[in-house]
């Protein structure tokens, strides 16, 4: 009951920041929906090398583009509607990153020298090094080196063309992986679109025409009570009963989306 009367809260604030946009109402939408960013990133970061932590925070920006965006009488549940959103930012933050982030200076140092002493160890040995070879010749521990290494690694620029599946007959490459947004929006709305009309046909009829005037055609509720004969505290009920019968509705196909 609680998490429907936070859904219920979340569309009337989505349809005030629509009608006038405030950062005060940004931000509580953005605190509504922080979860989505959350479990999204820690879908990414099983992925990339990159902390779960840096993607979420960047997940905020493309969660605060989906809010500015959002139009709530288009029939789409917002949750779809901003998951390609939040998700193509991450995706684009990996791709760009490349050179632009600082290796500390330490960790330079000891990639340098490593560079040196893989050369003389390679002639000496007359094979390629192991790790704790390399970490003992430079007099640091294994760890020191194996964590220079990931810090510069995880600097390089990642290449669209970079092979991310394990399949040898058909290579995915990372550039596939990036699915176009607006496509991937179009998909999601259309499909949440036919879902909330299955749920809506679902619901009693005074319950169904109370939500069709307030959310599709944006009466007020004092005009929309006088339409269909009843108090502006009867159209509140209908409408606060209609949307936590649709997230019930709507429950397990935003489950669904959520693990996939």
């Amino acid at each position: 009951m609680a998490t429907q009367s936070v859904r219920f809260r979340g569309m009337e604030l989505l349809i005030a920041y629509h009608r006038n946009p405030s950062i005060k109402l940004r931000n509580q939408l953005v605190q509504l929906n922080a979860g989505l960013v959350k479990t999204i990133a820690y879908g990414v970061s099983r992925q990339c090398r990159e902390s779960y932590e840096d993607l979420q925070q960047i997940g905020f920006i493309g969660l605060i583009r989906a809010i500015e965006r959002f139009n709530p009488y288009q029939g789409c549940a917002f949750s779809s509607f901003a998951m390609p959103y939040i998700r193509g930012e991450m995706l684009h933050y990996l791709r760009d990153k490349g050179s632009l982030v600082k290796i500390p200076r330490r960790s330079q140092e000891i990639q340098r020298e490593g560079r040196r002493v893989t050369k003389e160890l390679t002639i000496t040995l007359g094979r390629l090094p192991q790790d704790a070879e390399i970490a003992q010749a430079l007099k640091i521990s294994l760890k020191q080196w194996q964590e220079s290494k990931l810090a510069t690694r995880n600097c390089w620029p990642l290449s669209l063309d970079a092979t991310v599946g394990h399949n040898v007959d058909n290579p995915t490459t990372f550039g596939e992986t990036l699915t176009d947004l607006q496509e991937e929006a179009w998909r999601h709305q259309e499909e949440e679109r036919q879902q909330l009309q299955g749920a809506i046909s679902q619901l009693d009829k005074k319950t169904q025409v109370a939500l069709e005037y307030v959310f599709f055609q944006d009466l007020p509720r004092q005009e929309v009570a006088k339409k269909i004969g009843v108090s502006p505290v009867t159209v509140s009920r209908y409408l606060e009963r209609g949307v936590n019968e649709l997230v019930s509705l709507l429950q397990p196909h935003l489950s669904e989306r959520l693990a996939s």
